[in-house]
Order: C-alpha cells, then structure tokens, then sequence
C-alpha cells in the first residue's frame, strides 16, 4: 500500500511539472485573457535613438496591469507596411527596414489583454543610413576566370544580399545570375560558366526587407579559363612529403573518382601533412574543388579543415619543409604560398561530429576555392593540410579539380 502511494504521488508530482513545462512564457503579459474592454492608456516620455536603417524607441507604459504590449506601425518605404510588437515587461520598441535615411512617422499603441488599442501616439524617426546602402559604394566588378569578380565591405556586418545579373541574350534583358548572402565585413565573391566573350553584368545590394540599391553595370569579358588535364599529372615525390598508408596511392587524388580511395597519409605524422605533384605544364591557377571524404568521415577524421596550397614553376624543383602555417605568397626555397584556405563549416551549423545529411550532401557535392589573382604561374603544386576536423595524425582527400589558364 505504501508503494502504491508513493508511485501516485510520483506521478502526480511528474503531471505537475509536465502541465508548468506547457505553460511557456514568450514574454507577453497574457494570461489570464482580461474581460475588461477598457482603452489602455497611451505611452508617454517617448525618445528616439536612430541607427543604420532603424531606430529604438523607449517610453514609459501606462500604469496598468491590464497592458499586453506596445504595438507600433510604419511604413519603410511607399506601399509597404510593418508593424512590430514589444512585450509588457520591457519599455522599448525596435524598428527597422527603412529604406532610406528620411523623416518616417511610426505610429504606437498600447494594446490591453482584451486586444483594445489606445489612442495613438505619433513619433518621427530618421534612421541612419542603411546597411545595404552603405555597402553599395564600396562595390567593385572585374573580370575573373570563367566570370567575374565582386568585392565589398560590409564594415557593420549585417546580413545583406548581393545579387549579380547579366544580360540574356534570349531575353533580351538582364537577368539575375547569382544571389550571395553574408554577414562578412569583407565580400569577396566569383561567378563563372561563361565565355570570354564581353558582356554586360550587374550587381545590386538587397537587405532582408527587400530593399535594393541601385545597380552598378560593367561590360566585362570574363577570363578564359579550363579544368586542366588530369592525364598530364604525376607524383613529384619529395623527401618532406607525408608517408601515405593502407596502399592508397598519390594518383588517386586525380583519378576523378570521389568515392574510391584518394590520398591518405599514414597516421603518426604531425602536421602539415603534405603531399606533391607535377600538372604536366605551367598554368594561372584560377580555382580548385576539393572532394573530402564523405560518409562517416564527413567533418571528421582528417578531411582538412585549414590547408594551404604551394606552388611553382621551377623546372625541378627542390624539396623544403613546409611550416604549419605561413601568409600567403610566402617564400620557401622553390616553393610559394598560392594560398591558405578554411574548408566551410557545416552548413547546418551543426558542430563538427553532429553531421547532418545536409552536411553530407554538401560534402560529396565538392567545395570550390578561388586561388587569389595575383598567385604566380605555377608547373608543380603542394597540398599542406595544416589541421584535419579531428585536429588528429593523420589527413586525407578523395579527389581534387585544377582550374585555370595554360601559360
């Protein structure tokens, strides 16, 4: 008998606590729903302080318990209509998207439990300049291999667009291309897949309010550029290169498989796990696509995670012990940095071990990166991983894509 009160009070206690866990609190005085109809009283002492695009507005609130929360309607720019809410328990209200930096009137309500609207209160804002707006200035369009080149600050770091158009010929009007969206403070980004033909290309910044600027236009003939010639390549082993293991062999790192073996080194080593190979003739490396291994592997084991590339075009070239790290163009005996580069983190922002199949698809799909404009003419190539996902002895590649321009 006494179990069984005991088991009826666990449970009742675990009903309790299943029924509060229900209960959730998204920070809006509404519970219980209030019978009074009543019209709240307005907000008063209101101030503005203005930034990039929007404004914070405080106030004092009403004395009331019966207040849910602050409502205020604008319009960021003609036809377009937001309204945002914020909650009983706090005394300021956030507004933004405006499309430019002008005089916009937004309109506050105090809003009961009942959802009656006070009287409204009337308040000019004048944001700051946009973020999509400050970034258009600094937007510069060249050709690069294959397509062409867009780079930009973003000093602030605010999500913003940047969308890239070129005229259709089968349209007969500009189209958009590419959209690339980003947080970073620096935009540094390549599109590709056309002829060297001259054509006419655009690009224009957008925020998250559908916002866009106005669009800077380049006719611009993009680089040749061609996926060099896997049956020219060769292994140019050097002393300092990294023991490869479980009979994998150099030459499958262009075999053009991606689910086969690749390049493994044997485990032991300490970075950077380095490996060499001849192009078969000079080239302007313009991109690679790395295929790390996917499966269980994925963000795991030794896919690389920071590597470096190394090149030259010395006839024969001597060995030298690569550093874990170096800035790009760095000289070591016959050998220069082309390079250092971060494979992108999980694209599901999961952590590393956590793969999801997004994550996975991404992988097998390969990643492409830009070697830097300016890289030297090279004939023979170094691949220096300098940190695998597992920060483990060992690394290893499925397959690796050389594009760029034969010399």
């Amino acid at each position: 008998m006494k179990n069984i009160k005991h088991y009826i009070a666990i449970a009742t206690c675990l009903i309790i606590l299943v029924a509060a866990a229900c209960k959730k609190n998204d920070g809006y005085n509404k519970t219980p729903i209030s019978g009074d109809t009543t019209k709240p009283g307005v907000v008063t002492n209101v101030k503005v302080d203005n930034f990039n695009g929007g404004a914070y507005i405080t106030y004092n609130l009403p004395n009331s318990e019966n207040i849910l929360y602050v409502l205020a309607q604008y319009n960021i720019r003609e036809g377009v209509k937001r309204e945002t809410k914020s909650s009983y328990y706090t005394d300021t209200v956030t507004v933004n998207g405006f499309a430019a930096s002008a005089d916009y009137d937004v309109t506050l309500y105090t809003v009961s439990r009942a959802n009656v609207m006070s009287d409204p209160v009337t308040v000019k804002v004048h944001p700051e300049t946009p973020v999509y707006q400050l970034i258009r200035p600094s937007i510069n369009v060249n050709a690069d291999f294959g397509g062409v080149n867009v780079q930009a600050l973003n000093p602030l770091k605010k999500e913003i667009g940047i969308i890239i158009t070129a005229f259709d010929a089968t349209t007969n009007s500009m189209e958009v291309q590419d959209q690339f969206f980003t947080k970073a403070d620096t935009i540094n980004y390549s599109i590709r897949g056309y002829s060297t033909d001259p054509r006419q290309f655009g690009v224009y910044v957008t925020d998250q309010w559908g916002n866009i600027s106005d669009t800077l236009k380049r006719e611009i003939s993009p680089l040749y550029e061609e996926l060099l010639n896997k049956s020219l390549f060769s292994a140019f082993n050097l002393p300092s290169d990294t023991p490869i293991g479980y009979g994998w062999q150099l030459p499958n790192l262009w075999n053009g498989t991606e689910n086969g073996d690749g390049w493994h080194t044997l485990p032991g080593e300490k970075p950077p796990f380095v490996c060499t190979f001849d192009v078969g003739r000079v080239y302007k490396l313009s991109r690679f696509v790395m295929w790390e291994r996917f499966g269980e592997w994925a963000y795991g084991h030794g896919n690389p995670r920071d590597f470096s590339l190394w090149g030259t075009k010395v006839a024969n070239p001597k060995d030298a012990k690569l550093p874990i790290s170096a800035p790009e163009g760095a000289v070591v005996g016959d050998w220069i940095n082309l390079g250092n580069f971060h494979f992108p983190d999980p694209p599901s922002g999961s952590p590393p071990g956590s793969t999801t199949a997004s994550d996975e698809a991404f992988v097998r799909a390969g990643v492409n990166f830009n070697v830097p404009f300016d890289a030297p003419t090279v004939r023979f190539i170094r691949l220096a991983v300098n940190r695998s996902w597992s920060g483990g002895d060992i690394a290893h590649v499925m397959e690796l894509s050389l594009y760029g321009n034969p010399q």
